[in-house]
């Protein structure tokens, strides 16, 4: 019977694991696209000019937008603001999309790149949060139910 526990264990145990560095991986991605994207804005908004002229706006702007998508990178890169930063880039990127759209560049490389960064960020989010979050296999009871231990021993869920 321990062979057979065995043998269970051992392959949760490395798609956990497979899982938490694909995570990790595309998180790393993401932040590094956001970092890349700031920095050109903060400190070569002459690279991307033509680009802001193309989608209308102003190159007063980037002194804004490139500090706002490296607090984007630095919230999602931090573990405990996570959340808030996967929610931040979704917007950043959709507002990304939204101005494509607008000029009628349907299906275009920039829109196609913020589309797949922004599936990105959430899926090594949720790569990331497997292993410890509230959808971890040992805090599921056979019935369904997540057990949300706390000190005291009870549900701590709510």
């Amino acid at each position: 019977m321990s062979e057979t526990m065995n043998q269970r264990q051992v392959p949760e145990t490395t798609i956990l694991h497979r899982s938490l560095w694909a995570g990790r991986i595309m998180s790393a991605l993401v932040i590094i696209a956001l970092v890349a994207d700031g920095t050109i804005q903060l400190f070569a908004p002459a690279q991307i000019a033509s680009m802001l002229q193309e989608t209308g706006f102003a190159m007063d702007l980037t002194r804004i937008v490139g500090p706002i998508i490296l607090a984007c990178a630095i919230l999602y890169a931090i573990p405990a603001t996570a959340v808030l930063g996967a929610i931040l880039v979704t917007g950043f990127l959709g507002g990304a999309i939204c101005a494509h759209v607008r000029i009628g560049e349907l299906g275009s490389p920039p829109e196609i790149i913020s589309l797949l960064l922004g599936a990105m960020t959430w899926a090594a989010f949720i790569c990331v949060t497997l292993e410890s979050g509230p959808f971890y296999r040992s805090s599921i009871e056979p019935s369904g139910a997540v057990l949300c231990p706390s000190t005291s021993g009870e549900n701590a869920c709510f």
